[in-house]
């Protein structure tokens, strides 16, 4: 099983802001796993595999 990463997380690893990381997932740029919610925010867990493809340069995010 994959180890997931909070969207705090992968911004901290991307060197971008937490919102960029969200909007990259509302966009469908980035894949992640949306959590139940009890908040007005969305919970997001992006997986480490994801992550890894991303920096290995196999996967390339679509900048809006």
């Amino acid at each position: 099983m994959s180890e997931l990463l909070t969207v705090s997380e992968v911004a901290d690893i991307l060197r971008v802001d937490d919102t960029t990381v969200r909007r990259w997932v509302k966009q469908g740029a980035l894949d992640a796993i949306i959590l139940p919610h009890v908040n007005e925010r969305q919970a997001y867990r992006i997986k480490r595999e994801t992550l890894n493809k991303l920096l290995s340069g196999e996967t390339e995010l679509a900048h809006a």
